[in-house]
């Protein structure tokens, strides 16, 4: 059976959701789970009638546990948090309460506990929801996890040959969590994880920064290429980064989250004639991944027909517009 990976419209964070071959589920990070749908599905219904250009789908967000949901997805396996940042933790709490989560991830990397004043946008019960599970106070098995780690079901087969569901940790390492620096930079210690799925690479690198992709390059460079599909770091926004790592991973694609768009590096991905769509265009993101490649689909059929320049012919169980096949680069 193929698998799945929806890259849903969040704003301003990311959650991503790959339902593997194996039926096991792997959820990273989360962003937006305390929204209400309802009147994101009105709102959303009038954005796609009214808008031109800009096509605005970053004003709608997706919440995951409702888009969880309704994909029959009851449990989550594992839950991985690339960095503990606010803008991936938002609705964890509420997360944890409605889809049982069977495992969790992170790197190590603790910060204090940040202030919640009335009027913020995100919650003190989605940290202290962390917290507990991060601690090891709840049902669910946390674990910390760091470059080249090896175990089961996550990259290794029951009987401890490479497999499991592929997903592969190159960085952080201890030295770049910086456990004992709680002022240095964050995102130095951001999960890069690589999905080696059977269609080709996805790449989903949190906030990472310059430290980290140094890191990965140095130590396991044939993991990061070629590279069928990429999320941007940091939602692609400028953050004073080296964008030099795409001229060695060289996506097909990218999408590009949610930010403002002043913000924004396009160029980097412009000059370098690499492809990339947006949340703002696409909205929700699902790749749909077999031997030969993947098959993109976005959300938002104004979108896709702008980019097809013409009507779009095909469409997955869930609505959404077909746009085009990553080919796998190892059958190509």
């Amino acid at each position: 059976m193929p698998a799945y990976v929806h890259l849903l419209n969040v704003s301003p964070g990311d959650c991503t959701i790959i339902q593997h071959a194996s039926e096991r589920v792997t959820m990273i990070d989360i962003c937006d789970a305390n929204i209400e749908e309802e009147q994101r599905a009105v709102d959303a219904t009038v954005a796609k009638a009214s808008v031109r250009g800009n096509y605005a789908m970053c004003q709608y967000p997706t919440n995951p546990i409702s888009y969880a949901k309704v994909a029959g997805i009851t449990s989550l396996f594992r839950f991985i948090l690339t960095h503990p940042d606010m803008d991936h933790l938002d609705g964890f709490a509420a997360l944890a309460k409605s889809l049982p989560i069977g495992n969790f991830w992170d790197t190590g990397a603790r910060r204090p506990k940040p202030d919640f004043p009335t009027q913020g946008p995100y919650r003190e019960a989605d940290w202290d929801g962390y917290a507990q599970i991060r601690d090891g106070k709840t049902q669910t098995n946390s674990a910390i996890r760091r470059a080249g780690h090896r175990f089961a079901y996550a990259n290794k087969n029951d009987d401890g040959e490479t497999g499991g569901d592929g997903l592969y940790i190159l960085t952080p390492d201890a030295n770049l969590v910086q456990i004992d620096k709680p002022d240095d930079d964050i995102n130095e210690g951001s999960y890069i994880i690589v999905y080696n799925s059977i269609g080709g690479k996805v790449i989903i690198p949190g906030d990472a920064h310059d430290v980290s992709w140094e890191y990965a390059f140095e130590h396991y460079p044939g993991y990061l290429s070629p590279c069928s599909f990429l999320l941007a770091p940091h939602h692609g926004r400028d953050s004073d980064r080296s964008y030099d790592f795409l001229d060695r991973i060289q996506p097909q694609l990218t999408l590009i989250g949610c930010a403002p768009s002043q913000y924004i590096d396009y160029d980097q991905w412009n000059r370098r004639n690499l492809e990339f769509i947006t949340s703002n265009q696409a909205g929700n993101v699902v790749l749909e991944i077999y031997s030969e490649g993947i098959n993109v689909y976005i959300e938002n059929d104004r979108f896709a027909q702008a980019k097809l320049g013409g009507p779009v012919q095909h469409w997955n169980s869930q609505g959404y517009a077909f746009i085009k096949t990553i080919k796998n680069p190892s059958t190509s």
